[in-house]
């Protein structure tokens, strides 16, 4: 074991999407500080960040069903599809700065744009989603969204979708031009490849197998070659634990307070992926349906084109599963190794709560492909069994913990824990994750660097034009965001003909 002490600013731990965000904007805040980014596997984003291990939703809320709720009244609250998609504004901000800089040299390396759909049947279903659409439409953010319940519209929108279908049934769809599909593995990449040309250090194949305060106020880490085995100690003021569903573990062993009494539940996922030509070619667009009864909110079906290594191709899932596994390449004791006397009673009361999900998850593991088929037939009803393979998506580790309704609460959504002191956060939770990673990360050097926080602001500022405004009270400056980052990343409709 090696005595030396390499000491540095910033430690990132896991070279995923949360990562390369937060070391970019450090980056162009303080460049003169030294980070240095620590990750187990053999390259950039290759758990949840992995184009193949996530949707690609670039999270908008354009087509999210379960971001909106009927309320009692009939009324429909979108608080959470505005919080989302200001959020996702936030992103293509920083996106479309690092563009215009020349730090990202082809946005279409990573971003596509693609129409965004909600699909519905039953009378029922397509009356509350015409509310939903009249509801959203007077929101500035939302503008341009288009609603039908004509089967004959509807063939021209999703032709592939509506072949051979019974629409006997009420049915009826929103439609808006102006979503994306977003390669994050690409856009992870993309964004190392630059920190490492300006000097952050990135070490690959290390694994943290510790973390302590030391008496000089700093966070000492043993790190561990995972081919040799030798060990390193590595010091920061700062330390962000962004390593997926590893960041539980992490976050127990720094022994902060603010992370006794959480936990963590393991989901996982599977895609039915068509890559036939004939098939793709039917279908453009990212289209949403309903969750099951008893299904978590990340397993809504959707048929999603997406475009990986500049191929074009069609995702149907996710069909839910469990693994005891926290990471897709982690330990089949994650799970239980997570269990510490601080949070015992919180996941007993949590296991006790979620029976019912936990048999959902298991009977969605035991299905067959044949069983899959019938779900996806529920969208494409002509879908042949030889055209569609299984891919096995990455693990998402949902946060445990005690909130005011009730003890063991299943979290959906990501959540930031930090030390008092802002010397050290994690990052928790899953999904919109990555499509909200500026925001979450520009929240997290509000918490956690508040002192050098008034030099910093001029800078945010010029990245993300929108910081520190309220978009739903300033219309124009949202048609203004949506007008210069759609040129920026390369998303109007003329740009997107010039490519063509």
């Amino acid at each position: 074991m090696s005595n030396k002490q390499n000491e540095t600013d910033v430690i990132l731990i896991g070279a995923g999407i949360m990562s390369a965000t937060l070391g970019s904007l450090l980056k162009e805040v303080a460049p003169e500080w030294k980070i240095t980014v620590i990750e187990r596997l053999g390259s950039a984003g290759e758990e949840s960040s992995n184009e193949w291990n996530n949707a690609g939703t670039g999270h908008a809320s354009l087509c999210e069903l379960n971001y909106t709720t009927e309320k009692p009244d009939g009324s429909v609250d979108i608080s959470k599809a505005i919080k989302v998609n200001e959020e996702f504004q936030v992103s293509k901000q920083f996106w479309s700065y690092l563009v215009d800089n020349n730090m990202i040299r082809n946005p279409r390396d990573f971003i596509m744009p693609l129409p965004h759909m909600s699909l519905i049947q039953g009378e029922k279903n397509v009356e509350f989603l015409k509310r939903r659409y009249e509801t959203m439409t007077s929101n500035p953010l939302f503008e341009g969204m288009e609603f039908s319940d004509d089967p004959a519209q509807l063939k021209k929108w999703i032709p592939l979708i509506m072949k051979d279908r019974d629409v006997s049934e009420p049915i009826a769809a929103t439609r808006i031009e102006t979503g994306t599909d977003v390669n994050f593995g690409a856009l992870t990449r993309i964004l190392f490849e630059h920190l490492k040309k300006n000097g952050v250090d990135i070490k690959f194949k290390q694994n943290v197998d510790n973390i302590k305060r030391t008496r000089d106020g700093l966070w000492e880490l043993k790190v561990r070659n995972v081919e040799n085995g030798t060990v390193e100690r590595h010091a920061a003021k700062f330390v962000f634990i962004g390593s997926g569903g590893g960041s539980l573990h992490l976050l127990q062993k720094s022994g902060i307070p603010e992370g006794k009494g959480i936990g963590g539940f393991p989901v996982s996922g599977i895609f039915m992926v068509c890559q036939k030509p004939e098939v793709v070619s039917q279908h453009f667009a990212k289209v949403y349906g309903k969750a099951p009864v008893g299904a978590p909110p990340m397993s809504v079906p959707h048929l999603d084109t997406r475009f990986i290594d500049n191929k074009q191709m069609l995702f149907f899932g996710p069909f839910a599963g469990f693994s005891p596994k926290f990471l897709k390449n982690g330990s089949m004791f994650d799970l239980i190794s997570s269990v510490k006397p601080g949070n015992l009673g919180t996941m007993l009361a949590s296991g006790m709560n979620n029976v019912s999900l936990t048999r959902y998850l298991i009977k969605e593991v035991m299905q067959s492909k044949e069983q899959r088929m019938a779900a996806l037939r529920e969208f494409v009803p002509n879908a042949k069994s030889e055209d569609w393979d299984l891919v096995v998506a990455g693990q998402r580790v949902q946060v445990i913990k005690d909130t005011p309704n009730g003890r063991g609460t299943l979290q959906f959504g990501t959540e930031v824990v930090s030390a008092a002191d802002g010397s050290i956060a994690a990052l928790l939770g899953a999904s919109p994750g990555a499509s909200t990673a500026v925001s979450v990360m520009l929240e997290l050097i509000q918490k956690c660097f508040p002192q050098q926080l008034k030099a910093w602001e001029t800078k945010i500022k010029e990245m993300i034009p929108s910081y520190g405004e309220q978009l739903l009270k300033k219309p124009e400056l949202i048609r203004e965001i949506h007008e210069t980052t759609a040129r920026a990343l390369g998303l109007n409709k003329e740009q997107e003909l010039q490519t063509v």
